[in-house]
């Protein structure tokens, strides 16, 4: 077992900075890592066996304990949850004798539940020891396990065809579907692939590079919008040896599945735009942070990057530039919605807990290795490649005055056609309703649990509300109808996930409850705000459900949701929305639940509370109290 331990350590060189690849190798080739790998790692890298531990304890994929042969990890995620989640978690439960977080006697059969695992248009579904398996049903599940318990291999399991374009390559062989159902300048793919690294940067400067994407207004598509050009100046600018281009791919958002696709289908898109971004910053060291659910991609991927090795389009003197040297390796995650934030990224890059960093300095000035480094989305990366291909006046020939551009949408939950769609900035929600074959709609989720919940009622009033003076989650509401409400970022700015839930919905059980629990469960718990008021929040909702709240209920969780905006992170700051914006814009559901005439309600039920003792003792209770 050393000897295995000592051959992945040299892989990487002892490098205590690439701790995550160690971990992951060592989950590959032992399925846990155990006290003695601990040791070994802490003596080998010279840090503590403590900070080996604390890393592992982080992330959901890591385990200390032995896992099965077969792991299944089942998704829970609010449109998983509509499309039969609980059926299917108790068909696994029934057909294998175990319960959910538990391993069979035999070791065969691992069962565990799972965050958001970006397959959200054709769930539920499940990971298998790294396969993804989508469209989950009862009779599917229980096909899954008799086909375990018969000897079958994992790909052995697969029940369909595999997926359409790039997820039948041999490399990939994944039964995941594209599901585009809209394309615009982004995804269309009359375009030869690698033009601009091969014809056009050669001609350009990098200060003339930057000059196009700062007139075209280009602003990050992870959904904080920052102007993407200001960016790549600053970056041009810090002093260094080394920079870092990093193409976040680590989208844990429940609801977004775009960069899946587009790493699937425009990966060289992808890449090229950060080879793009290299050239602007005088970058020479990339990295695309790969969430662990998106690992089935990996060899794939790695395939597309040797590919452009071997075309001069990585490496030394790219595209016979002189002294542009670049060159790009895939940092898969292991599990941590936090790590979509980019400090936190960074931190698990280099091997330590996904815990965001305190700002400044800001990941430009020092990143990575305390080396500059600029940090951009899948799509904005992309974009920025048929900028520089068609010209900033072309790309401001689409979408709104303060949003320009296109925008790529993640849509799922009650509608016909679930997918991803290519619209224009300034595409109205109804809009998008009407592309997804929606209807009897209730509530629209823009943004992810962390965004807004719309509905459609008339709006007009809250901008006055004491609510809105500090609780602004989507911009100006300026429109008369929620669902004619535009994306932009002057109305409701958006990462891309679009949820849609229908009338049958109960929207603060179903949906804002799922919301929460995602939250409690992702914190990193850095913050003692986004560490317990989530949770806290949470009881107090379920408090209101269960017909015991009273109208002061609903002004806590109101002054609450002021307290956690003080986290360190973004994504701490809007852990309490799901609540404020459901309150915002569904408060009556709130009202007709609590108790009008009442003023306090501690829900202490006197007989409840000792009956476990009067069982034990054989005691009865003489008198209840009121």
């Amino acid at each position: 077992m050393k000897e295995k331990i000592k051959t992945i350590l040299q892989k990487y060189n002892n490098d205590r900075g690439r701790l995550m690849d160690i971990l992951i190798d060592l989950m590959e080739n032992s399925g846990y890592i155990d006290d003695f790998s601990v040791s070994v790692l802490a003596e080998d890298l010279k840090i503590s066996a403590a900070q080996v531990r604390e890393t592992i304890s982080f992330y959901h994929f890591f385990s200390e304990k032995p896992k099965a042969k077969f792991n299944i990890y089942l998704n829970n995620s609010i449109t998983s949850c509509l499309r039969g989640f609980s059926s299917i978690k108790s068909t696994f439960e029934a057909e294998s004798g175990i319960k959910f977080g538990e391993i069979s006697s035999d070791g065969l059969i691992g069962l565990f539940e799972t965050s958001c695992v970006g397959m959200n248009d054709q769930g539920p579904a499940a990971i298998i020891n790294d396969k993804i398996f989508t469209n989950l049903t009862p009779y599917r599940a229980r096909k899954l396990i008799e086909s375990i318990k018969d000897g079958k291999t994992l790909d052995g399991l697969v029940y369909e065809n595999y997926g359409d374009g790039n997820n039948s390559h041999p490399l990939m062989n994944s039964m995941v579907y594209n599901n585009i159902r809209k394309k615009s300048i982004l995804l269309d793919e009359n375009y030869e692939r690698f033009d601009v690294i091969k014809n056009i940067i050669k001609n350009s400067s990098s200060e003339e590079v930057i000059q196009i994407i700062e007139d075209s207004n280009l602003r990050g598509r992870g959904g904080a919008g920052f102007p993407t050009g200001l960016k790549w100046k600053f970056g041009s600018r810090m002093p260094g040896e080394h920079k870092v281009i990093i193409c976040n791919a680590d989208e844990g958002e429940p609801g977004t599945f775009k960069d899946r696709v587009m790493l699937t289908q425009y990966n060289d898109l992808v890449f090229e735009g950060m080879v793009l971004s290299a050239f602007a910053t005088k970058a020479d060291m990339g990295v695309l942070y790969l969430r662990y659910e998106y690992k089935y991609m990996l060899k794939y991927l790695n395939s597309i990057l040797d590919e452009m090795r071997e075309n001069n389009l990585l490496g030394s003197n790219i595209s016979g530039i002189e002294g542009f040297n670049f060159d790009i390796r895939i940092q898969l995650g292991a599990g941590a919605y936090v790590c979509g934030e980019e400090s936190a990224l960074i931190e698990s890059m280099e091997g330590k807990r996904g815990e965001p960093r305190d700002k400044p300095p800001f990941p430009v000035e020092k990143g990575y290795l305390d080396l500059p480094t600029i940090v951009n989305n899948v799509e904005t990366l992309a974009s920025a490649v048929k900028i520089v291909k068609n010209g900033a006046k072309w790309y401001s020939s689409f979408g709104t005055k303060d949003s320009l551009g296109t925008k790529l949408l993640s849509v799922s939950g009650d509608c016909r056609f679930p997918g991803i769609y290519e619209v224009e900035w300034g595409t109205s929600i109804r809009e998008v309703l009407e592309m997804a074959g929606a209807d009897n709609v209730q509530a629209v989720q823009v943004g992810g649990p962390s965004g807004t919940l719309i509905n459609v009622k008339d709006i007009d009033h809250l901008s006055k509300t004491e609510l809105m003076k500090w609780y602004k989650p989507s911009g100006m509401m300026a429109a008369q109808k929620s669902f004619d409400r535009k994306l932009s970022y002057s109305d409701l700015p958006t990462g891309g996930s679009i949820i849609i839930f229908n009338k049958e919905r109960d929207i603060l059980s179903d949906v804002v409850m799922n919301f929460m629990d995602f939250f409690i469960e992702e914190s990193c718990g850095s913050c003692s705000t986004c560490r317990n008021l989530p949770r806290i929040m949470k009881e107090k909702l379920q408090k209101i459900i269960n017909g015991h709240g009273v109208r002061d209920d609903i002004d806590d969780l109101l002054n609450w949701g002021k307290i956690i905006k003080v986290s360190r992170c973004g994504l701490g700051q809007t852990a309490a929305n799901p609540v404020l914006s459901s309150i915002l814009n569904f408060r009556h559901l709130y009202e007709e639940h609590v108790m009008a005439m009442t003023d306090y309600d501690n829900q202490f039920d006197l007989g409840k509370s000792v009956s476990a003792a009067n069982s034990f003792v054989g005691r009865k209770l003489i008198h209840k109290h009121s």
